[in-house]
């Protein structure tokens, strides 16, 4: 009987792969292992307390434009979120939060169970 593995499979869109891909070729990680960095950033992100209506402006803000919602634009962000922008920004050219996000990516593979090695043929 073999073991779970600690790992899933799951469908992302393309275009969110071809832009891991292109940020993980400068990071010299893998796809798997910039998508993992991203979703660590963003749980951290979401344990600050964040509301939805602040993640989209900050993401609509990260993608280079204003978020609309219908023929609506979105205001921009309060002084409290660009507080906020701004300290991620610095956290992020300072190295302090790649080094975060390593820390918890290790230890995330630190607390997973050891995958048995393949017996495939050479």
């Amino acid at each position: 009987m073999s073991t779970p593995s600690p790992f899933a499979s799951v469908k992302l869109p393309a275009a969110l792969v071809d832009k891991a891909r292109d940020a993980a070729q400068s990071m010299r990680r893998s796809v798997a292992s910039q998508i993992e960095y991203w979703a660590t950033l963003g749980r951290a992100l979401e344990q600050t307390g964040l509301s939805a209506q602040d993640s989209q402006a900050l993401i609509a803000r990260e993608e280079g434009g204003r978020h609309t919602v219908g023929a609506a634009v979105q205001p921009p962000l309060s002084p409290e979120l660009d507080a906020l922008h701004g300290h991620v920004l610095a956290l992020a050219q300072s190295g302090a939060l790649a080094e975060r996000a390593k820390a918890a990516v290790a230890e995330n593979r630190a607390q997973a169970p050891a995958r048995p090695r393949s017996r495939r043929a050479a």
